[in-house]
């Protein structure tokens, strides 16, 4: 009696393995990649503290942002389009404290450099 109930049990849930196997297939509008991409880099820098070290025409900014590169190898750094002008940002600190220590480095080296708080940037990068 037991050995049939035991392959009773067996059975269907070898039945119910075998029907759960399938494939399911997600078909989603292509523009949501592209609202993600943009969620993401809206909110890229969202929180942090940065280093402006300058700003100028896209040429100019591209030029300070390679010598950035060379002087702070190890530390996040791009070029911001905010109308009319090209901005070579520098860093991502989370407190302040941390963001006033990078900074007193930096303006070792680039004078004109300028702390930026979180909410004085616009995030439209």
């Amino acid at each position: 009696m037991k050995t049939k109930a035991f392959t009773v049990i067996l059975i269907s849930l070898a039945i119910q393995v075998s029907a759960q196997e399938a494939q399911v297939t997600i078909e989603q509008d292509s523009k949501i990649n592209e609202l993600v991409k943009l969620y993401t880099k809206a909110q890229a820098n969202s929180g942090f503290y940065q280093i402006q070290v300058g700003f100028g025409n896209y040429k100019k900014a591209q030029e300070l942002l390679n010598q950035v590169e060379i002087d702070f190898p190890t530390w996040y750094s791009k070029i911001e389009f905010e109308s009319p002008t090209y901005r070579v940002r520098l860093g991502r600190f989370k407190t302040k404290l941390e963001a006033e220590r990078k900074y007193l480095e930096v303006r070792k080296k680039y004078p004109e450099a300028m702390l930026l708080k979180p909410d004085e940037r616009e995030s439209k990068s």
